[in-house]
């Protein structure tokens, strides 16, 4: 039976070494590390989403403020908001919550953010640094570094001789995921669904991470036994055994099947999800830090 690997342990060690390292800088430097959350809408997922992120954030001993905007804001006006916070000193990290109002272009908007602060890791500057391997000055999409340190602590941080398979391609968690795996030492396939007989492949894999957003795809057939299983999959399907209407969590892999051939398996809740949350904290305070020339902790 597989290591239930416990993501909200792991998040809360995270979490804890960030307020410890946050209270450090404050101390030392007067700096209190500052994050701005702006939402446009009210996409009511992104409000739980942004409510969350504000709650760890004070949590941390953070200043924490949060931009709420209509959901009719004009393009113009969100970019005058984002430079006006790459400005502001008190501010090193600036998220703005996905999706946004369609006749916004968040590619636009992304890019308007300093790379100094972009904590979420999707400016072109962060994603070319993590694909040339500088990750030590890149800042890394929260949910991939999550997910890599929830592998780290079951097979520590050297993978080389370790066959990897990253199911799905999308940026925000595919493509940095296999290159993280890459700065890792992993040899790395990415798969997708162009990607033939997906099952064989998995099954090579001794570290298989799926974000595909497919419930339950992965099944005890597709995993190598002993393999470390990473499920960045969230889905809600029907659970009528809770009552009519009523549904369940669930993610990419079937949990159940899989434990039964698995070395370590991420649960769906409680894996890497508290790990994003825990990791956009540790990326807001590394930008504090990098904003006074201190060495930041290291994750």
């Amino acid at each position: 039976m597989a290591v239930t690997i416990n993501g909200k342990e792991i998040a809360e060690d995270v979490v804890s070494k960030v307020k410890a390292s946050a209270a450090d800088l404050i101390e030392t430097s007067g700096i209190t590390p500052g994050i701005a959350v702006v939402i446009v809408g009210e996409d009511p997922a992104s409000q739980v989403y942004v409510a969350s992120k504000g709650r760890k954030a004070r949590e941390c001993g953070f200043h924490s403020v949060q931009y709420t905007l209509s959901e009719d804001t004009p393009e113009d006006e969100l970019v005058a908001l984002v430079e006006k916070l790459n400005a502001d000193q008190l501010i090193h990290g600036i998220l703005v919550q996905l999706p946004l109002p369609k006749h916004i272009d968040s590619g636009r908007i992304i890019q308007t953010i300093s790379p100094d602060k972009d904590v979420d890791g999707f400016h072109f500057v962060n994603v070319g640094k993590l694909g040339t391997g500088e990750i030590e000055t890149a800042f890394v999409p929260c949910t991939p570094a999550g997910s890599m340190l929830l592998i780290e602590r079951i097979l520590g941080r050297d993978l080389s001789g370790l066959n990897a398979v990253v199911i799905g391609r999308s940026n925000i968690v595919g493509k940095p995921m296999f290159n993280l795996l890459l700065a890792h030492n992993a040899t790395v396939t990415i798969a997708h669904s162009k990607t033939k007989d997906l099952a064989a492949l998995c099954r090579t894999a001794d570290i298989l991470v799926a974000a595909v957003g497919r419930p339950q795809m992965v099944k005890a057939d597709w995993v190598k036994p002993g393999a470390t299983v990473i499920d960045v999959g969230i889905n809600r399907i029907p659970a009528p055994e809770k009552g009519e209407g009523k549904t369940r969590l669930v993610g990419d892999v079937d949990f159940a099947d899989v434990s039964t051939v698995a070395g370590a398996v991420t649960p769906v809740p409680g894996g890497v999800g508290p790990m994003t949350i825990a990791m956009l904290m540790a990326n807001t305070l590394v930008a504090a830090y990098r904003s006074v020339g201190e060495v930041p902790p290291r994750f």
